[in-house]
């Protein structure tokens, strides 16, 4: 075989079902839209490296077993050992450095979008999709690089670890998580929730937890047209301005920094964010503790945009705020079973970006490919186990290829 032919057979290097929603022409445009394509041909070219970075996630081996598992489903798998050489650790670290960050940024960006079709289970409150809001830790090795940019917790901690703080936006029914920003331990998830601004629409019910409530992020989100659906804090005013049929009453929220000066109500201007008082619902209801634990009863209290209860009744709501636990699901997923609770392994931050995103990315492909098998017989995808699933993913990517993300468009 000529040196020109071992190296077309990066080209058809696979990952099995994965490549359905991250296709090989798609990571070929993120690395020409980034600048990140090679100006000559290399054994690790940049497309490779990619799809080396997403099964880093998968796998919790070496570099060299991740690599030998990936390229054992190249087309012709019989022959590459013979003639194309596994990289080496530092052959892998160097490719993963060339080609950084922002390809796997842009990439996630590209291929993270909502999946639920109108009648997914679980992924609609009437005409809007069921989105959430929430935060993730992740580890990462103790280097004097990750440390000066990311920290570590400090006092008595059990995870003596530096960590990156993450806050994801959710589709509720899916699992899929369609947009991050990657903070440091010391970010605050409202500062990293107050970034994901752009990728909110107006055909969006948020739910939130009551950590991520304030006047001007609350504000900022409804300027989107999305609806909005979040706990708050018992300390919050909320007097009492109507009581609705269904039990919940109007109430208005304020800017407390702004107040005292002037009264501008949402409702009598045309750009929100000029607004010093908005209008919203309040619900508020009991959840009955278990007596046999010993586990006390716990008050809801949840306010919303959606005003009219002929909308969304106030049931309505309370269950579609209990869907807000299946973020956490999604991020368990991720922690749990992709990483085996065992982080980031990059050592320098902008590697822990990459492989963040590479993380995230994989997660999205696995939870979309669900939904696509869900969709087929027409059942819930929760029904669906996201182990399952992953385990089945694994293997296909040791298996022959039977999906090649190598380009077949005309490139004559």
């Amino acid at each position: 075989m000529a040196i020109d032919d071992i190296g077309k057979l990066t080209d058809h290097v696979s990952l099995g079902a994965l490549t359905r929603i991250v296709p090989r022409y798609v990571v070929d445009e993120v690395l020409v839209e980034t600048g990140s394509a090679e100006k000559r041909s290399r054994l690790l070219p940049a497309h490779v490296v990619v799809y080396f970075v997403l099964a880093l996630s998968l796998f919790t081996d070496g570099y060299e077993e991740v690599i030998r598992k990936l390229v054992h489903g190249l087309r012709f798998a019989r022959t590459w050992s013979k003639e194309w050489k596994v990289p080496t650790t530092g052959a892998l670290s160097q490719a993963r450095a060339r080609l950084g960050e922002e390809p796997l940024r842009a990439l996630f960006a590209t291929v993270a979008v909502p999946v639920a079709r109108a009648g997914t289970p679980g992924a609609w409150l009437r005409r809007w999709r069921l989105m959430a809001i929430d935060g993730v830790m992740i580890d990462m090795p103790d280097t004097p690089e990750n440390r000066n940019v990311f920290h570590k917790p400090e006092g008595g901690t059990r995870r003596p670890f530096p960590q990156s703080r993450t806050v994801g936006l959710t589709e509720i029914g899916t699992h899929a998580v369609v947009a991050v920003k990657i903070g440091t331990i010391h970010t605050g998830e409202r500062e990293l929730a107050g970034a994901l601004l752009g990728d909110l629409t107006p055909d969006m019910l948020v739910v939130a937890d009551r950590g991520f409530y304030s006047f001007d992020l609350w504000r900022d989100y409804r300027s989107t047209g999305a609806e909005l659906l979040w706990r708050v804090w018992a300390t919050i005013r909320l007097p009492v301005l109507e009581v609705l049929p269904d039990g919940s009453y109007l109430s208005e929220i304020t800017n407390q920094a702004r107040v005292s000066k002037t009264r501008i109500s949402a409702d009598n201007i045309a750009d929100i964010r000029l607004s010093t008082h908005i209008r919203v619902r309040v619900v508020e209801y009991q959840v009955e503790g278990h007596t046999e634990s010993g586990e006390p009863s716990e008050t809801f209290r949840i306010i919303t945009s959606i005003t009219d209860p002929d909308h969304a009744s106030a049931v309505e709501l309370a269950d579609a705020y209990h869907q807000r636990w299946e973020i956490e699901s999604a991020f368990r997923e991720i922690e749990t079973y992709l990483r085996h609770g065992k982080g980031i392994r990059s050592k320098t931050p902008a590697m822990v970006r990459q492989e963040m995103y590479g993380l995230f990315i994989t997660h999205y492909a696995i939870r979309a490919f669900m939904v696509e098998a869900a969709d087929t017989v027409e059942i819930d995808p929760d029904r669906i186990s996201f182990t399952r699933t992953l385990h089945i993913i694994r293997r296909r990517i040791t298996d022959p290829a039977e999906f090649s993300p190598h380009d077949t468009r005309d490139s004559s």
